[in-house]
């Protein structure tokens, strides 16, 4: 079958399953199940309209909801702008404007300082490593732990894989070339340009042609070629740089006010959280493919692709493990998940090192 077949039929098997369990939730919760009773959500999003990957991805999950709960869940998906700003997601779930969000967690670390790190770390975890914390080291209790005083329930909704290092309208051919610079990059990687000399400009998706082209930012990095691609980009820079130093995976979230979570029946809720891993799986599969394609494009129209330094990259880590110890220093809350998350990922590049490593290496050779 079909995956969407097997997950329709997976949303009626979670269905009859909820139900036994019907004794453990509220009796309204119960009363709603055994009724049918339907909910038409909002979801709010940091995207463009169906923007390539990250708008879709979200798309497919308000279709996928709706499809394996028989229409019991309708949720209507907003771009960007169209119910609040792109940067106000969390917000907008938090209060109740909106019962679901689907952002980027870096987005609103000047509300949760900790929320950074179950994105994007500068050379750090990679995808297939984030979500093995995530899902199997404790990272998801964490997630849950850090956002509930703020009415929120995260879930993982999406991933990049490594992304690119950015569009320069410089050169970078020492770490002097950071000094004076101005660009759109955010989260710990913009802390640790600012640290490197530069400018941090934080702005959505949809302003960042614009600022480059008019030289209002000089360099900008936004997911990698897909995405890049479909912003005409390389209309307005000249050099492409890698790798993504400052975002070897973005992990996106889907974000659930709590008291509306709360009035769902259990078998709602198992089929939004099976939604939302099919999503998370199935963006970074999306990524990965587009993302192929999308550089032979860009080589082919002429795009001047170029690797960074050895230099600036050592520099650029060297920075980079500062800015996350003082990060996560700086907020008790980010300390224990920091640590937490430390020590499990060091387990995970022990494995690799010994197993994967070879694996790469050989087969380039």
């Amino acid at each position: 079958m079909k995956r969407r077949d097997i997950l329709t039929a997976a949303g009626v098997g979670l269905a009859a399953t909820a139900l036994a369990g019907c004794q453990k939730q509220t009796e309204t919760a119960c009363e709603q199940q055994s009724t049918g009773q339907t909910f038409n959500w909002k979801m709010v999003t940091s995207w463009p309209k169906n923007f390539p990957g990250v708008g879709v991805g979200a798309e497919r999950f308000a279709k996928l909801v709706e499809e394996m709960s028989n229409g019991r869940l309708k949720i209507k998906v907003y771009a960007a702008g169209e119910l609040v700003p792109a940067l106000e997601v969390f917000d907008a779930v938090s209060r109740g404007t909106a019962e679901m969000g689907h952002g980027a967690p870096y987005y609103w670390k000047g509300k949760v300082p900790a929320a950074q790190f179950f994105c994007a770390l500068p050379f750090g975890p990679n995808a297939q490593e984030m979500n093995a914390w995530l899902h199997k080291g404790g990272g998801i209790q964490l997630w849950e732990e850090v956002y509930k005083p703020f009415g929120v329930l995260p879930m993982a909704c999406g991933a990049t894989g490594v992304q690119t290092a950015g569009w320069f309208n410089k050169e970078i051919n020492s770490v002097d070339d950071f000094k004076g610079l101005k660009m759109r990059t955010p989260g710990l990687g913009g802390e640790v340009l600012t640290r490197m000399g530069g400018t941090v400009v934080n702005m959505p998706a949809g302003e960042i042609f614009t600022a480059l082209q008019t030289g209002a930012i000089d360099a900008t990095e936004w997911i990698g070629p897909y995405n890049d691609l479909a912003l005409g980009l390389h209309k307005a820079a000249k050099y492409y740089y890698t790798p993504g130093w400052q975002e070897p995976n973005v992990t996106f979230e889907l974000d659930v006010n709590i008291k509306a979570w709360e009035t769902l029946p259990a078998d709602l809720q198992a089929i939004v959280r099976a939604a939302a891993r099919d999503v998370n799986g199935d963006m970074l599969d999306d990524y990965n493919a587009r993302n192929m394609e999308a550089m032979e494009t860009l080589k082919k129209e002429g795009v001047d692709v170029r690797r960074l330094p050895d230099e600036v990259l050592a520099k650029l880590r060297e920075v980079a493990a500062e800015v996350v110890d003082a990060t996560a220093a700086a907020d008790p809350v980010a300390t224990k998940v920091w640590e937490q998350q430390k020590a499990y990922l060091q387990r995970l590049s022990d494995y690799a090192e010994v197993n994967e490593r070879d694996i790469y290496n050989i087969r380039r050779s």
